[in-house]
């Protein structure tokens, strides 16, 4: 994958994970959101954290010290 490559799918990461955070948000605000649900939505908001972090990782050139 080259780094353009990187870069786009990067963008809908980013995007999904911010609305991960406002509905995860918006739930325990509201009071509606049972338990489940709410940890359901943290462990996928997570795993794209970890996703991005992953690509991020490739996009800076290795350091030899």
């Amino acid at each position: 994958m080259d780094e353009s490559e990187i870069r786009r799918r990067l963008e809908p990461l980013r995007a999904e994970h911010r609305d991960l955070d406002a509905a995860i948000a918006a739930l325990v605000e509201s009071g509606q959101g049972d338990q489940l649900q709410i940890a359901r939505l943290k462990k996928r908001k997570l795993k794209l954290r970890d996703e991005i972090s992953l690509l991020e990782d490739q996009l800076i050139p290795d350091i030899i010290a």
